[in-house]
């Protein structure tokens, strides 16, 4: 699957099989988002992968609501903001930072042929500290979003989200 097919077809898949990510597609999902740019190049996320029932419902517990898809899912991959290594002339460049590589994992997931959702954490600082403390995570990082991965039980037809409305010309 080319790069564009793989964005206008990436859909938040939300059911899965019970078939299992294999550890070298996550690696490979963690060097498509590693390859996303950051402010100054400064690199300044890490990524934590998640595997297991048990982890799965304390994420749920902490993430009440719109997180129920992790009980099917096979993995899961945080995505880290690392406050050492954010850019000091503006520290919350970490943010698209992070930004960038959950997108780059999602389209990736998409193009290997794995169903994935984008969960929000950051700006909830409650639910990032929450998340911190119970993954043992060092004060620097802060969790941004975690991506839920597994093959898809269930399919969703693309959607052109295009509207020419919400494009501005200069010049």
């Amino acid at each position: 699957m080319d790069a564009l097919e793989a964005i206008f077809t990436r859909r938040s898949i939300r059911k899965y099989t019970p078939r299992q990510v294999a550890d070298d597609t996550v690696s490979l999902l963690l060097k498509a988002g590693m390859a996303a740019p950051t402010c100054v190049n400064n690199l300044d996320w890490q990524f934590v992968v998640i595997r297991g029932r048990e982890h799965m419902e304390k994420i749920i517990e902490l993430k009440p609501g719109n997180a129920d898809m992790l009980r099917e899912a096979s993995a899961a991959i945080m995505v880290c903001g690392d406050m050492n290594l954010a850019y000091p002339g503006n520290p919350d460049y970490w943010i698209q930072d992070c930004a960038a590589a959950t997108q780059n994992i999602l389209i990736a997931a998409t193009a290997l042929g794995l169903g994935s959702v984008w969960l929000g954490v950051w700006p909830n600082g409650g639910r990032a500290q929450a998340l911190r403390e119970y993954f043992s995570l060092a004060e620097a990082l802060v969790p941004f979003s975690i991506v839920s991965l597994g093959y898809p039980a269930e399919h969703k037809d693309p959607r052109d989200l295009f509207d020419p409305r919400k494009v501005h010309y200069a010049g």
